[in-house]
């Protein structure tokens, strides 16, 4: 079943205040063997010098880390996140709107989102006489936003609520423009930047990222 928006249900609010953050309740073997994989595959990458894949894979978590962040903030001032994720669907929770698995995810999805580029990652789409057209990462990053969003509209309808979307304006489209799109630019298009931008660009977003997350969560805000 899929669903397209939130319902602002007396259910998806109820839901969204039962979640316990960082709780172990649910803990289970599945953390270290997920941590595992994503080891293995940064480590490939790595020995093999494919960097390109792995700052594609940082850029992509990078924001994705700024964007949980923004959501639970949203959640402490407004009262209910955009998006949550529910204790039965996991085994651990993160943030409000991430768990363990789905934040794994996100950390291998820009080196996926990356490898499915052409070789050739000038190659732009619909050109006329080697002049205008689209480029490949764009077009890239347009696919794989919309995979994303329409199976998140599948999570937020699994009947152990796998995903939470509490207000009634906030679902599928919002999601592809607003939050998918720049996580797929990010992985697209950061590791062809030149190597100054690229450096700045990666230090920057994890430098705020760290310095958020110290801050916001010994506040309890996050």
């Amino acid at each position: 079943m899929f669903v397209f928006w939130g319902d602002g249900s007396r259910e998806a609010m109820d839901l969204v205040n039962g979640i316990q953050v960082r709780s172990t309740e649910n803990f289970n073997w599945t953390f270290i063997f997920i941590l595992a994989v994503v080891f293995y595959v940064y480590w490939t990458e790595i020995n093999k010098k494919n960097y390109p894949a792995v700052f594609a894979g940082l850029a992509l978590y990078g924001v994705h880390w700024l964007y949980e962040i923004a959501n639970a903030v949203i959640g402490h001032v407004f009262g209910y996140p955009l998006w949550s994720v529910s204790n039965e669907s996991t085994t651990f929770i993160l943030l409000i709107g991430v768990c363990w698995e789905l934040s794994m995810m996100f950390s291998l999805a820009g080196i996926i989102s990356f490898k499915m580029l052409p070789q050739d990652r000038s190659k732009r789409y619909f050109a006329k006489n080697g002049k205008g057209g689209v480029s490949c990462k764009l077009v890239g990053a347009l696919e794989m936003a919309l995979l994303f969003a329409l199976f998140e509209s599948f999570l937020a309808g699994t009947s152990n609520h796998s995903f939470i979307w509490v207000y009634k304006w906030w679902g599928v489209l919002p999601v592809f423009l607003t939050t998918y799109v720049p996580f797929f630019l990010a992985s697209n298009y950061v590791p062809d930047m030149a190597p100054k931008k690229r450096k700045a660009f990666l230090i920057t977003e994890w430098a705020l990222v760290a310095v958020l997350l110290a801050v916001l969560i010994p506040l309890g805000i996050i």
